[in-house]
């Protein structure tokens, strides 16, 4: 059986996992948020209290149990999908999925649930290397100051209250380590579709990727 790939890439804060999150629905297709699944490993870390700079501790990554229950993630039977979303757990996510050893596993089990099934995946590689022969590539990008506003935003909805100049140096910090890491770094996939969400609305994006998709159809 014939099956439908959308792998969509970019930054922390460009709005990919909304709208890769609306395409799925859009398309009745299932949707995997991998940087929960590197979220969920660094809360894990966190929670053991190993050095998050010590690659070999990620052993544990073996008796790790993820699944999705109704686009939640569940992390060894528990819903971690709001527990990750801490300004902590972002501020070293971008170490954690640096690590050969943990990008290594957590891809094997990316290409294994997109197998067979048609489906929308975002993350910083998917499009070159988790699903480089995906049918649809693309990569939202968007300006630092719309990225830390949206992020501002999201905290501002959740109670929290961080300074929008922090975010804003957390944004570019991490932009730089991932861009410049060793091991499968934020980049696009050569044939990847660039969209600048800077000055576009959530609903704008996702019809764009709608046209591309029905057109290529």
């Amino acid at each position: 059986m014939k099956t439908t790939q959308i792998a969509i890439d970019g930054p922390a804060g460009a709005g990919k996992s909304t709208i890769a999150r609306l395409v799925a629905d859009l398309f009745d297709f299932t949707y995997i948020d991998t940087g929960a699944m590197y979220r969920a490993i660094t809360l894990k870390a966190m929670r053991m209290n190993i050095e998050l700079v010590d690659e070999e501790a990620f052993g544990f990554l073996d008796d790790t149990e993820f699944s999705y229950v109704e686009g939640r993630l569940h992390m060894d039977g528990a819903d971690v999908s709001r527990d990750i979303r801490t300004r902590e757990v972002s501020n070293n996510v971008s170490l954690v999925s640096s690590h050969r050893l943990v990008r290594k596993k957590l891809v094997e089990r990316q290409k294994c649930i997109a197998k067979d099934q048609d489906i929308v995946m975002d993350g910083r590689d998917i499009g070159y290397n988790v699903l480089p022969a995906a049918d649809y590539k693309f990569f939202l990008t968007a300006n630092v100051k719309t990225r830390a506003l949206r992020r501002f935003r999201e905290n501002e909805e959740q109670g929290l209250h961080i300074p929008l100049e922090d975010l804003e140096s957390e944004i570019i910090a991490r932009d730089d380590f991932d861009t410049n890491r060793i091991h499968s770094p934020l980049k696009p996939a050569n044939d990847a579709v660039i969209i600048d969400t800077s000055n576009m609305r959530i609903e704008d994006v996702v019809k764009t990727i709608e046209s591309i998709v029905k057109e290529v159809d």
